[in-house]
């Protein structure tokens, strides 16, 4: 059995190193909510995977096989054009936290994610943790800023018909809050008309 080598070599065993992406591989970053049902979707077809100190997910991919991917919560780190982007990439040693780490050890033979695949766990993740993808851009209920990754918060129904859908930005989904008194009234209105939801 022939041993596979790396074609880059990762830091020595002191410290996070910043490495450029689009050079022997683009990264996609996941957040933690997205990206740890991912990684569970994979599970052994996963490559290697670095958890920053933050809690998101790092897959390590083939230059440019990612590049077009828009999914909510998923970034795709590579080299630009006019730019350089960086990851930084702990030890080989280095795979137990709190601090950024190897969440799947690096190996010869545990290196590069397929792109495909972790699309498809990426893109299933995001449709389970963050509901239906919305058409065009929204704007965030909190912050009052259009997103282009809206995620469907609440769906108020109107007494006499039609009612409003709300929408957020990722960060702030997690925080809306439905209205119980408006919800029961809704409901009061909807039930003495007799229709229900």
């Amino acid at each position: 059995m022939t041993t596979r080598t790396l074609p880059w070599t990762p830091p020595p065993s002191v410290d996070v190193e910043a490495l450029p992406a689009g050079k022997w591989w683009d990264a996609v970053r996941a957040a933690p909510t997205v990206g740890e049902r991912a990684l569970e979707t994979l599970g052994d077809e996963t490559g290697a995977v670095i958890q920053d100190k933050h809690g998101p997910l790092y897959w390590l991919v083939a230059v440019g096989s990612a590049t077009s991917w828009h999914l909510r919560q998923v970034r795709v780190l590579t080299e630009l054009a006019d730019e350089k982007t960086y990851l930084g990439v702990p030890p080989v040693s280095w795979t137990e936290g709190p601090e950024t780490h190897w969440r799947v050890p690096l190996t010869a033979d545990r290196y590069l994610t397929d792109a495909f695949r972790l699309w498809g766990a990426l893109a299933e993740a995001d449709r389970a943790m963050l509901g239906p993808v919305p058409q065009g851009r929204r704007t965030c209920y909190r912050c009052e800023l259009p997103t282009d990754e809206p995620v469907i918060v609440d769906v108020e129904h109107g007494g006499s018909g039609a009612g409003r859908t709300i929408y957020a930005c990722p960060p702030h989904a997690r925080n809306y809050q439905r209205d119980p008194v408006a919800e029961a009234a809704a409901m009061r209105r909807a039930l003495h008309r007799g229709r229900t939801r």
